[in-house]
């Protein structure tokens, strides 16, 4: 059975728990979204759902709604809704929602991903929080453990299908349908495109679903302003710079190809007096948290991201997305610009592109259907010379990363020398000359015996019995002998046998 989206009514008329309906106004939601009004009344009879719904479009509320409806039907005690999303950001944003919506009841949620202490998520599991939203990897940690059942779940809802297949994440996915119940539960399905793997997912989960929109064709939101800034690779971020000084954009996210370009690009904008952070998949999740935060309470005027935020960053009111590099995928690029525009809302995305990004772009612009506006901006100098290179080469991040590590080790060795300079001088004045005289003395006072002398001839030392010698011991000949079984010298110990 498929649909298609039909006008949307309001959500008084869509026969919510009322206080379901008194969070929605306090939120200001007053109409749902096409895919809302199109996602609920199925959601709400307890049927499956297989929808394609873009990032933007209100997907979050379109399956939370009528799972919190039921719950609010029976009582509480154990986990029942299972939310699986591919990033902590998405995670966390979907979380943050659901707490927003259902504030005037008694339903319990937690977030379930990476990064961050296991323990209160345990405490999830333990207290059975009515609805779990996990990341697959963290998920399948805490399975490893007894307290992690979720044997009375009834509602399962599977949000960027598609993200989670690019990321790798369809064995995980397979692995905890194995941990769930295979009583009758609901199952909501979301994903803005339907791939082969995909689709194969949906067919195994889903029982006989409601379909909606699965015909409709990838694009940004029609409130979505693009353009594209053709530049040179080196004036990237000096046009970046002129455009944020403008006023032209009071705050923006901007995406970067890679985490070394974010690093970079961040430490530049900042050195041009320009407040920015950055996000990605090397940063801790404290960090994380800390720039989306100050992003969204507008410490940051630029927020430096790469692709694995792009579907986990809810601004509200966020007037611009810059593509600082092309996307090599459509839909990465769709989901970008996504970010702002959101829930029907207005907002501008701009591409700065390069000659050698010219390819991908036209990828782009025939996925979308059209050809995007070229901007030149006016008293900016594109013949000028960069001040600092972007990126720095590989070769030099790795010869960089060579010289470090020579220098720890070569302070590591000189560490080693002063502690045993330090051992062998004693303490007090003239140390280092009782130190040196004193292995001269001993020989002559206690020489070794005929025996021990004859001994290393006709029979050397293991080589286990040299591995466990100190690296402080004198040569044999100089000093207390190392080892040896004359009278007075203490056998040498054995290392253990080789297996």
């Amino acid at each position: 059975m498929e649909q298609t989206l039909s006008p949307s009514p309001s959500f008084a008329s869509l026969a919510l728990h009322p206080n379901l309906q008194r969070g929605l106004k306090e939120l200001g939601f007053a109409r749902p979204t096409p895919i809302q009004a199109d996602a609920i009344p199925p959601g709400l009879e307890g049927r499956d759902l297989l929808a394609c719904a873009m990032t933007g479009s209100g997907k979050t509320y379109a399956f939370l709604l009528p799972i919190l409806h039921h719950l609010m039907a029976k009582p509480r005690g154990s986990t029942r809704a299972l939310v699986l999303t591919p990033t902590r950001e998405l995670a966390a944003q979907i979380n943050q929602s659901l707490s927003d919506v259902a504030i005037h009841t008694p339903l319990t949620s937690a977030a379930i991903f990476g990064g961050v202490g296991m323990g209160p998520q345990e405490h999830a599991f333990r207290s059975g929080a009515d609805v779990l939203i996990a990341t697959p990897g963290r998920l399948l940690d805490h399975f490893r453990q007894p307290y992690a059942k979720l044997d009375q779940l009834e509602f399962l809802v599977l949000d960027e299908a598609d993200r989670m297949l690019d990321m790798g994440f369809l064995p995980e996915i397979k692995k905890i349908l194995r941990h769930l119940p295979t009583k009758k539960r609901q199952t909501l399905f979301f994903s803005a495109t339907m791939p082969a793997p995909i689709a194969a997912l949906s067919q195994e989960m889903l029982n006989k679903p409601v379909t909606l929109n699965l015909q409709r064709q990838s694009a940004p939101a029609k409130g979505i302003t693009q353009a594209v800034y053709p530049v040179s690779q080196d004036l990237k971020s000096a046009l970046l710079v002129e455009l944020l000084k403008r006023g032209d954009m009071p705050q923006a996210l901007v995406f970067t190809r890679t985490k070394h370009r974010a690093n970079r690009l961040a430490s530049q904008l900042v050195t041009n007096g320009i407040k920015a952070e950055r996000i990605h998949g090397n940063r801790s999740q404290s960090q994380r948290t800390q720039a989306l935060a100050g992003f969204k309470d507008g410490a940051y005027q630029v927020l430096v991201a790469t692709d694995i935020a792009a579907r986990g960053i809810d601004v509200e009111a966020l007037g611009h997305v810059v593509n600082f590099d092309v996307p090599v995928a459509a839909e990465d690029y769709i989901h970008r610009v996504g970010r702002t525009a959101r829930a029907e809302a207005t907002g501008e995305a701009f591409t700065f592109v390069s000659p050698d990004e010219e390819g991908e772009l036209k990828q782009i612009e025939r996925a979308i259907g059209k050809q995007l506006p070229r901007v030149t901006v006016s008293g900016f100098d594109y013949t000028a010379k960069p001040q600092a290179k972007l990126e720095v080469p590989l070769a030099d991040r790795i010869a960089e990363i060579r010289k470090k590590k020579s220098e720890d080790r070569a302070r590591a060795a000189a560490k080693v020398a002063r502690r045993e300079s330090a051992q062998g001088g004693g303490s007090g004045r003239g140390g280092a000359a009782k130190s040196a005289a004193k292995p001269a003395a001993r020989p002559a006072a206690r020489p070794s015996s005929p025996r021990s002398d004859a001994r290393p001839a006709s029979r050397p030392a293991s080589p286990a019995a040299a591995s466990n010698a100190s690296p402080y011991a004198a040569p044999r000949g100089e000093g207390k002998p190392a080892g040896g079984s004359g009278r007075g010298a203490p056998a040498p110990r054995r290392g253990p046998r080789a297996s």
